[in-house]
């Protein structure tokens, strides 16, 4: 396992001066396309003797921008928990996140002051790798160009990367990752994540009803709004045992039992019982089973769960773990 990075909410970092090899985005779901930038940036980084770091943003620029227009529909769906994140993060050999807070004073930082209060004085950064299309600053006003011109003045080279695509020639983006969840298509997120979509968290307490009705769940919290469809899913969870727990999951608001009820993930590991409260678990999802329902009753709902057991089992007596 590779170290957690050192995470910076505020720049000038507090604790180093160490110079940096940076890069600038979202990161959301850390997909391949990430990938391959993050793999350019820790060959720069090693090559020059520089620490590998990421500037990303909480929250998302276009989520700020949603609500301050008063348009929720338009906010991005999450596909990582920022613990996932930083996670993804780490396995890819990145030591720094600087979690730069997206609010108005930042939408409204000129690019020139954006490269001397973040990339020079906050990182003391030597080497920048942005896309082609990269732009910053209030209202959009810096450029590669604007970047090239201070990296002469504060000694940072600036590099940019073109997008990264598939076997098809098709662009990798977490907006497509994310229509890959919304409709269930968990093979084609698994093919632009480089690996099964998931969700990390801290084990909570429920309304224990699973256990009451013969399925006991593990209860997660997800990112809101979450980046997957509401339904149930045969799901793989890391973290509890020395071996990974096949399990089926439901994603959703209980509405059979709940009225306006949280998201959340309710896990029912198969032919397992532990004590997990408190401790954190890692949930893959394999497939996309059925679509959350409102059933008439407790016997109905009992029935569909034991019908979604059935699924998993055949699932992995095929697949295995």
């Amino acid at each position: 396992m590779k170290p957690t990075p050192s995470i910076y909410r505020h720049l000038p970092r507090h604790d180093t001066r160490r110079p940096s090899a940076v890069t600038i985005g979202n990161f959301d779901g850390v997909h391949l396309g990430h990938r391959a930038i993050l793999s350019c940036l820790r060959a720069a980084a090693a090559e020059h003797s520089l620490c590998p770091t990421v500037m990303t943003f909480s929250p998302h620029p276009r989520a700020f921008f949603a609500r301050r227009a008063q348009r929720p529909e338009l906010i991005p769906t999450q596909i990582s928990s920022l613990r996932d994140k930083v996670a993804l993060l780490a396995g890819e050999g990145i030591e720094q996140i600087a979690l730069v807070r997206f609010n108005q004073a930042f939408a409204e930082l000129s690019p020139e002051t954006f490269i001397s209060r973040l990339l020079v004085d906050g990182l003391n950064t030597r080497w920048l790798l942005v896309g082609e299309d990269f732009r910053f600053g209030n209202k959009r006003a810096g450029d590669i160009a604007l970047l090239r011109q201070a990296g002469e003045r504060y000694g940072f080279s600036v590099q940019t990367i073109a997008d990264v695509t598939d076997s098809h020639e098709r662009r990798i983006s977490s907006t497509d990752v994310r229509t890959a969840l919304a409709v269930g298509e968990l093979e084609r997120a698994r093919a632009l994540l480089g690996a099964p979509f998931r969700i990390s968290g801290h084990v909570i307490h429920g309304r224990k009803l699973g256990r009451t009705i013969g399925f006991p769940t593990l209860n997660l919290r997800v990112p809101d709004p979450c980046a997957a469809r509401s339904g149930i899913y045969v799901v793989r969870v890391h973290g509890l045992a020395d071996e990974p727990l096949a399990g089926v999951a439901s994603l959703g608001v209980r509405p059979t039992v709940a009225d306006g009820g949280a998201l959340l993930l309710e896990t029912h590991l198969l032919d397992r019982s532990l004590d997990a409260y408190g401790k954190l678990a890692s949930v893959e999802f394999l497939r996309y089973l059925r679509d959350e329902e409102k059933f008439p009753d407790l016997p109905t709902l009992t029935a569909a769960i034991a019908s979604d057991v059935r699924g998993a089992r055949d699932y992995f007596a095929i697949h295995g773990l």
